[in-house]
């Protein structure tokens, strides 16, 4: 997780509302992401955290409240947000037939970045992907295609990224490469703010995770923080802290006692393991 340095918001948000006919998606939703963090926006199917992030994108329109990314409202500076932030949606956005390296240079040319042959050589380099350049995305895993994915959404360097579910579909390996992507992007500066259905994800990436529910934030906070709503668990002789899918499930009305598996430990899925 990243160190958090005292400074104005890189993105907040203030009693954002939305609806689509007459379903209301989000209700009143609040939160701040400090300058390059991790912030895990966590919840459901319909929680409303991908509507979240397409207002934030600049992609969609609020029906209230106010959004600013970098201090610029997405609503009234919409044309300036777009230049500081990049948006990865939930499935890799390349195209198969060109290579990685032609994925990459085309979108340096289309953001008219300087030298679109070195900042796509760079960054192959920096994604570990220069000995697959030559290749055809097609033929690249998953995982390489993220990787490739979240690489030509930097062209440009912009300050904040979103990324929406980023590892959906993703095998095991291919989830830890691209977590440990997403974690040196943070090192390096980059605000993030990624949306996950995924419980341990957001435990293991983020350095604030907020808890989307029915449209309203319920919950945020550091793990630590959103560990003390909870009363700590003791099995037999050993104190167990209480893990983020236990706050989740209780917060949201479920209760950590579902999560649990046979030997008292939570599973991801929410079943009970033989």
């Amino acid at each position: 997780m990243t160190a958090i340095i005292d400074s104005p918001p890189a993105i907040r948000v203030q009693g954002l509302r939305k609806s689509f006919r007459n379903v209301e998606v989000l209700r009143g939703v609040d939160f701040e992401v400090a300058p390059g963090s991790i912030f895990a926006l966590l919840g459901s199917n319909g929680a409303g955290k991908t509507t979240t992030v397409r207002i934030l994108a600049t992609l969609l329109a609020a029906d209230g409240g106010t959004a600013t990314v970098g201090g610029l409202d997405v609503g009234t500076h919409a044309g300036r947000v777009r230049e500081e932030i990049s948006l990865t949606g939930q499935f890799a956005a390349v195209d198969e037939i060109l290579s990685g390296r032609e994925n990459l240079v085309l979108i340096a040319k289309l953001r008219h970045v300087p030298n679109p042959a070195a900042v796509a050589d760079d960054l192959l380099a920096r994604f570990d992907l220069t000995d697959a350049g030559g290749r055809k995305a097609g033929t690249y895993s998953g995982g390489m295609r993220r990787r490739l994915d979240i690489a030509m959404s930097l062209i440009g360097n912009p300050g904040v990224v979103f990324l929406d579910e980023p590892t959906t579909g993703l095998d095991p390996q291919s989830r830890i490469d691209v977590w440990r992507t997403i974690t040196d992007l943070a090192a390096g500066g980059t605000t993030i703010l990624l949306t996950t259905q995924h419980l341990d994800e957001a435990e293991h990436l983020a350095d604030r995770i907020a808890i989307l529910h029915e449209g309203r934030i319920i919950a945020n906070g550091t793990l630590a923080e959103l560990r003390r709503l909870l009363p700590p668990t003791t099995v037999e002789y050993v104190e167990k802290h209480p893990t983020l899918e236990e706050i989740f499930l209780a917060i949201v009305g479920t209760g950590p006692a579902s999560a649990r598996g046979a030997d008292g430990a939570a599973s991801t899925d929410g079943t009970r393991e033989s």
